[in-house]
């Protein structure tokens, strides 16, 4: 089995996946938006991070010479998994779900189902499934110019996100922020 296709494939089904989420999930107009552009800064990261990743990942430069058969291997797992995780929590979400940062008309705050250990499950998705896009390539390098900038980008969006719940839901939000965390249940 040809992994790089394996990967291709996989990374083709993600990519499809989100171009989808973004022509048809968003806000509609009766919706009060919040999104102050985080939607735009997460795409032109991912954009450039990983373009500029891959092509450090193809160059070689900082690759890990031990055991390079194995990353791709993990790699390819450790996004399905962060797939799963981001689709689980989007179906949790039902209709409340956008790609920019909105209240809908009747939202509520979801704490059940995988929200009741993370804030945030669908960006730990995403942020798990770059993680391992930059860890197929057996690659430091690579796998820190793909992360870091995204995962930055992830916690302006929360940063954004979580302002517009506290505006809207107040005490309530606060309570539930205090009780869970953002992203990796007990720690952060």
């Amino acid at each position: 089995m040809n992994l790089g296709i394996v990967i291709m494939t996989v990374s083709f089904v993600w990519f499809g996946s989100e171009v989808i989420l973004a022509r048809l999930k968003h806000s509609l107009p009766s919706d009060e938006r919040f999104d102050k552009s985080s939607l735009r800064v997460l795409w032109i990261t991912i954009t450039a991070s990983v373009t500029v990743g891959v092509f450090v990942g193809t160059q070689h430069i900082g690759s890990v010479g031990w055991g390079s058969s194995v990353f791709p291997i993990v790699g390819i797992v450790i996004i399905v998994v962060g797939l799963i995780l981001r689709w689980v929590a989007i179906l949790s979400l039902k209709r409340q779900f956008t790609v920019d940062v909105a209240i809908t008309k009747d939202h509520r705050i979801v704490k059940e189902d995988i929200y009741r250990f993370v804030r945030h499950p669908a960006y730990a998705g995403s942020l798990l499934s770059f993680f391992g896009l930059g860890f197929c390539f057996a690659n430091v390098v690579c796998l820190v110019v793909i992360f870091v900038p995204i995962c930055a980008a992830f916690l302006f969006r929360i940063r954004v996100e979580e302002r517009a719940l506290s505006a809207t839901f107040g005490v309530e939000y606060d309570r539930y922020a205090r009780s869970t965390k953002r992203l990796i249940p007990g720690v952060f």
